[in-house]
């Protein structure tokens, strides 16, 4: 499974290797990384969108990952990619805005590896 994971954090790399160091291994997950909003749309286009899943933060310089959210779900319709959004503020209106964008999921920072882990198994076909 493809994942990307947007966040302006560039220490979030290092974070995800060493959590998913056992499912990189195993060939289960194939993380890439993006930087940037901007960065994002940049890879789904590059990449014919082969990320299954989409990790993205909510509060990013630039392009905001809510904005990011929507311009996903605009442009790529099929296959639809699930995208779960990442906050370090669990508050209410960024959740609501999210869900009304059409967020798959919310989690909130510090990330609980073990919860995501089984969700993203979860999302296995």
């Amino acid at each position: 499974m493809k994942i990307l994971v947007v966040d302006d954090e560039r220490d979030i790399k290092t974070l995800f290797e060493q959590r998913f160091r056992r499912e990189i291994k195993n060939g289960e997950f194939i993380f890439d990384f993006a930087f940037s909003g901007e960065e994002a749309l940049d890879y789904l286009k590059n990449n014919n969108q082969q990320a299954v899943l989409i990790l993205s933060d909510i509060n990013m310089p630039g392009m905001s990952g809510l904005q990011l959210l929507k311009k996903i779900k605009e442009k790529y319709e099929v296959p639809p990619p699930v995208v779960m959004m990442i906050t370090a503020y669990g508050d209410n209106e960024n959740y609501k805005q999210a869900m009304k964008l059409g967020a798959d999921d919310f989690l909130t920072k510090p990330v609980d590896f073990t919860a995501l882990k089984e969700k993203i198994q979860s999302l296995k076909v």
